[in-house]
C-alpha cells in the first residue's frame, strides 16, 4: 500500500507517517501543492491525504484535479478548517472523507483503511470507463468505440482494463505484469510489447484521437492527445 500526504507543517506530517509506517505501509510526503501533484503524477496509489492551506496549489484544487485524473483514488482531508462551508467544499470538490486537526492517529488509520476497501470495491462494481469515445463495460467485458463494437481476448480485455483504470497515469510493463499477468516480471520477455501493440491495432487504428501511448523508458498510459 502507498499512500500520499500533502502536508505543510513538518511535525504533523512526521507524526502521520511515522504512524503508517508502523503499520506496514508505505507513504510519500510532500510539503506543497506543487510537489504533491508532482509525485502523483509519477505513482499508483491507494490513498492521498490531504491538508487544505497548503503552498503552491490549495488542496481543493489539487482533490479536484486527482479526481479528474483518478476516480478511484480515495482522498482524506485532514485539515484545521472546521467550518462546514470548508467541509462542503471539500466534498464538493470530489474527497471521500473529512477529518479535522486536532485528531487520533487511530481514527486517521481506521478511515483510511475503511476508503481502501470502499475503493477496491468500487473498482470492481464499477460498469462503465470512459475516455474521449471509448467505452469499457466491466461487468458485461464489451468494449465499443466511436459506437462500435471491438472484440478483445480475454487477457487484451484485462489489459485494457487495467489500463483504463489508472487512466492519465504511466504504468510500467512490471506493474502490467504483476497486476495483469499475475507474475514476477521477466526483463527478458516482450509478451507486454507484443500485447500492447494487439490492443493498439483494436483500439486505435482508424480512430481519432489516438488514446494508447508509449512513454520511453516507463511505460504506457491511456489519454487523449
Amino acid at each position: 500500500m502507498n499512500f500520499l500526504l500533502i502536508e505543510d507543517e513538518v511535525s504533523v506530517s512526521n507524526f502521520i507517517k511515522k504512524g503508517f509506517e508502523s503499520e506496514g505501509y508505505q507513504i510519500d510526503v510532500a510539503f506543497d501543492g506543487t510537489i504533491g501533484s508532482s509525485l502523483f503524477a509519477k505513482k499508483d496509489y491507494n490513498l492521498i491525504i490531504l491538508d487544505v492551506n497548503l503552498p503552491g496549489i490549495n488542496g481543493f484544487e489539487l482533490c479536484a484535479k486527482f479526481k479528474k485524473e483518478r476516480p478511484f483514488t480515495p482522498i482524506i482531508f485532514l485539515t484545521a478548517l472546521d467550518a462546514l462551508d470548508d467541509k462542503v467544499s471539500g466534498f464538493e470538490s470530489g474527497a471521500d472523507d473529512y477529518l479535522v486537526k486536532p485528531f487520533e492517529f487511530q481514527e486517521l488509520l481506521l478511515r483510511a483503511k475503511a476508503l481502501i476497501r470502499r475503493s477496491g470495491a468500487k473498482v470492481m462494481t464499477e460498469k462503465k470507463i470512459k475516455l474521449a469515445d471509448l467505452e469499457v463495460e466491466t461487468q458485461g467485458k464489451v468494449v465499443t468505440r466511436g459506437g462500435k463494437r471491438i472484440n478483445l481476448t480475454a487477457r487484451e480485455f484485462s489489459l485494457l482494463e487495467y489500463l483504463m483504470i489508472h487512466k492519465g497515469r504511466v504504468v510500467s510493463r512490471v506493474d502490467i505484469a504483476e497486476q495483469v499477468w499475475d507474475l514476477d516480471f521477466d526483463t527478458s520477455t516482450n509478451v507486454i510489447d507484443v500485447y500492447i501493440n494487439y490492443l493498439r491495432k483494436k483500439i486505435d487504428k482508424g480512430f481519432e484521437p489516438k488514446l494508447l501511448h508509449t512513454v520511453v523508458g516507463m511505460g504506457y498510459i491511456m489519454r487523449e492527445e
